[in-house]
């Protein structure tokens, strides 16, 4: 059964894995990769010795690797050029002391043990694991001794990562932009933007269960607040996606919330699209969202996060040790309001709005 306010409605089915046609990445030292759905590995080649050399420019380099859980097609440009500008930053630049290779899982998550565990027997010098806990926990098994830098939308201590963000300890540290307080503001902002909106439906993803029980947790203060009614919908599949829409045109919520997930950054135009034709008020957690038509976005500035987690795999590559290094609480929020969906949509911005935006897609 599925009604707001009572039992929520559970969409289940198999994964629906499909892979991103061949593609090619460039402007990023030339790095030419094939692209995968969801999950990634990527190396780095940089300035130093270590057990396994490549001559280059009769220097040698030694690896070190980057897991991440986005497809390359769902991987945005932006956050690349922000982890090669924090690389820059450090003294490492692409092409000269520092060589990208890109590795893919393409979607099969089961594969990142393996992929982390083959970067830890060639002695790489670093890995940087983004894009979900089956990441973090791939490195974190793979090895107690190689640095690991993370960037982590949830609590790092909750999720056993580190024993605290100012003495991470151990081989991991990173990047953190978990805040409670995000959830919370995104509804603010859906509501603000449609006051009409009683009705919420709360799209999660059932294999990323942290996040899904954090998200609601966060959300449940503001519901109960102001007196709103929830429907929580799953989906972890492409499919599934497509089903949870084709509720929502039976139940006509009044506004949908996407919350952060690797999967459902993978399938933000699915998303956007799907939210469009059936005029469904969305609110997301990232810009890239309202790149491709996503009604308004609110979360972390991720651009930032990789730019900052760059910069600390810079300094470990110098000799900085990962349990002297703290957590780092990735503080700078924006807000996205893309004006063309709210006009397709018949939703008039408030000036409010306008004015508090970090940026109007006109």
């Amino acid at each position: 059964m599925s009604a707001f306010g009572g039992k929520a409605d559970i969409i289940r089915g198999k994964a629906d894995i499909k892979k991103c046609p061949l593609m090619t990445q460039s402007g990023l030292g030339g790095c030419h990769s094939r692209a995968f759905q969801c999950a990634s590995l990527i190396r780095v080649l940089s300035l130093g010795g270590g057990n396994e050399t490549t001559r280059v420019h009769h220097t040698l380099r030694r690896h070190s690797g980057i897991v991440a859980a986005r497809c390359a097609r769902a991987a945005s440009a932006n956050r690349l050029r922000g982890f090669h500008r924090g690389l820059r930053e450090a003294g490492y630049v692409e092409g000269e002391n520092v060589t990208v290779l890109y590795r893919y899982a393409e979607n099969q998550s089961d594969r990142l043990p393996a992929l982390a565990a083959e970067l830890a027997r060639r002695s790489v010098a670093v890995i940087v694991a983004s894009g979900g806990p089956n990441v973090m926990s791939a490195a974190k098994q793979a090895t107690a001794t190689i640095p690991v830098v993370f960037l982590s939308g949830e609590d790092p201590v909750r999720a056993g990562l580190v024993a605290s963000l100012a003495r991470p300890g151990g081989n991991l540290t990173g990047i953190n932009f978990f805040n409670r307080e995000i959830a919370s503001k995104q509804l603010e902002f859906l509501r603000e933007l449609v006051p009409s909106a009683k009705r919420i439906a709360v799209l999660v993803n059932p294999t990323n269960a942290r996040v899904t029980e954090g998200t609601l947790e966060d959300l449940e203060p503001a519901v109960r607040a102001k007196g709103l009614q929830i429907q929580v919908v799953q989906a972890s599949t492409s499919r599934e996606i497509d089903a949870a829409f084709a509720t929502f045109a039976r139940e006509r919520p009044d506004a949908l919330f996407v919350p952060a997930d690797p999967f459902f950054a993978s399938r933000r135009l699915q998303l956007s699209l799907l939210a469009m034709r059936h005029a469904v008020p969305a609110v997301y957690s990232g810009r890239e969202y309202a790149e491709v038509g996503g009604l308004i976005t609110y979360g972390s500035d991720i651009t930032d996060a990789y730019r900052r987690a760059g910069v600390y795999v810079g300094r470990i590559l110098k000799g900085a040790k990962p349990e002297d290094m703290p957590v780092v609480q990735s503080d700078k929020l924006e807000l996205i309001v893309n004006a063309q969906s709210a006009h397709a949509l018949g939703i008039s911005v408030p000036q409010s709005l306008l004015v508090a935006a970090d940026e109007v897609i006109e």
